[in-house]
């Protein structure tokens, strides 16, 4: 077993030495440097550089460091994600959660017990099962036993494990509660001020599951506003107030990306001046003014559409009002039951799966979006689901949770229920639109590119 182990390890660090190797050979590529040419100026041999981008040595530090203090790069571009989770699904289970709790404390009393739940170095989820330690004597949104937080950098997904209330900042500024009860779920906006408690006559703890997840802005984009800082940065931030607003502030901005005078702008698209101020003061074009616009900005029509709603801060959905339906249209092995999404968030999607099948082999699950799941239930669920080394089967059990990969086909079995939560990373969206552009014969190198960007040797 030990040696298993040891060839696993090596395994894996033989394949991210080559994905290492790969992504050195594309920065190579991007700033146009031949292996000799990137050998003289890092002052170390052509063998090492070929011996890194082949994969048998590990790219290090020393050269890293020296390879951005010369080239327009950053150090975290010769670093690869890691990937903890190489067979497409990693369990955590209910002993190890436990084993990761710790109190927090508010204001010098305990308010909330957290517990890890499934996390993974390739997934944006940072999942949390919590407990409210905190009773209140009443549900007034503004009592004095509540110990509100600032908000946080991340979308939150929350389904209410008991009875708790929910307190938050309404869309005027106002304090409100949620009374929330087993089965009731919502989606809390970015820097949303908030809280949980149990209310007084619960007969045990309240406690939620709470999903927290990076979006667009995390990653790669919150680091390049950083750099740019913040005067020029929260310029990037239209207004999206109304949908009227966002309207105008697109076609304003790629306008002004583009230095078209109004003037210039009528006389291309043959519109009037007042009619094209009118666009920008917050009249919505119609359909095809939108693409006379689009076409003179250079851009795709739907750079210039806001979202046809603008999502509230905070959303409830409670249990009663869910929509429900069964899943596959033919078996029916699934019963969905549709929690609280946000429409400005069209990648996440918060479902809770009632397993209803024990016999169908069939996998027939496969979504492209990364999946967080939970079991809620009081019995075991088992999972199949196909990897590298074929068909793998194991077992969820009530207090386990797991990750899934994007694309990994699938099934649940048994008699249970699961809360999943499937949410995109940083493929879906406009790089999802690039990939598709390039054509399926062009992925496998845009993944790891092992090729040289011309052949010294030439090519006719």
């Amino acid at each position: 077993m030990a040696d298993e182990k040891t060839f696993t390890k090596e395994l894996r660090e033989s394949l991210e030495n080559k994905r290492m190797g790969n992504n050195f050979l594309g920065i190579l590529n991007d700033i146009k440097r031949t292996a000799v040419e990137a050998a003289e100026e890092l002052e170390i041999s052509k063998e090492e550089i070929e011996n890194i981008i082949n994969g048998k040595n590990r790219l290090s530090s020393e050269i890293i460091s020296k390879a951005t203090k010369i080239w327009p790069v950053n150090a975290r571009d010769f670093y690869i994600m890691h990937d903890d989770c190489p067979s497409g699904l990693k369990i955590m289970r209910c002993e190890d959660s436990v084993k990761s709790s710790r109190i927090m404390h508010r204001s010098g009393k305990p308010y909330y017990e957290y517990r890890d739940t499934a996390m993974s170095s390739v997934g944006p989820f940072r999942p949390e099962w919590i407990e409210m330690l905190c009773v209140v004597d009443d549900n007034e949104p503004s009592s004095k036993q509540v110990q509100w937080n600032n908000g946080h950098f991340m979308h939150q997904f929350t389904y209410f494990l008991g009875d708790v209330n929910f307190y938050y900042i309404g869309e005027n500024g106002e304090k409100k509660v949620g009374v929330m009860n087993i089965g009731d779920s919502n989606y809390i906006t970015p820097f949303t001020p908030h809280s949980f408690t149990t209310r007084k006559d619960a007969k045990k703890n309240g406690m939620i599951l709470a999903l927290t997840y990076g979006n667009n802005l995390s990653g790669d984009s919150q680091h390049e506003l950083s750099s740019i800082g913040k005067k020029l940065g929260k310029e990037f931030a239209l207004d999206f107030s109304s949908k009227e607003n966002a309207s105008a502030s697109l076609i304003k901005f790629h306008r002004n990306n583009s230095s078209l005078t109004l003037h210039e702008l009528s006389k291309r698209t043959n519109m009037d001046i007042e009619k094209l101020k009118d666009f920008e003061n917050g009249k919505i074009p119609t359909y095809s003014e939108y693409t006379i616009l689009a076409e003179h900005f250079n851009v795709n029509i739907r750079d210039l559409f806001s979202y046809d709603k603008i999502s509230n801060k905070v959303i409830l959905r409670l249990h009663k009002n869910t929509k429900k339906w069964f899943y596959p249209e033919d078996t029916e092995n699934y019963e969905l039951v549709e929690l609280a999404n946000a429409n400005s968030l069209p990648y996440s999607k918060a479902l809770e799966v009632n397993v209803l099948s024990e016999n169908d082999k069939t996998l027939d699950l496969k979504v492209g979006l990364h999946q967080y799941g939970y079991n809620i239930g009081n019995t075991d669920v088992s999972i199949s689901y196909e990897s590298d080394d074929g068909l793998k089967t194991d077992v969820i059990k009530p207090g386990d949770s797991f990750y899934l990969k994007p694309f990994v086909e699938h099934n649940f079995r048994g008699k249970g229920k699961l809360l999943v939560l499937r949410i995109s990373g940083k493929i879906t969206g406009e790089p999802q639109r690039e990939l598709s552009l390039m054509g399926k014969k062009n992925t496998t190198r845009a993944i790891n590119d092992s090729l040289q960007w011309f052949d010294a040797k030439g090519k006719n």
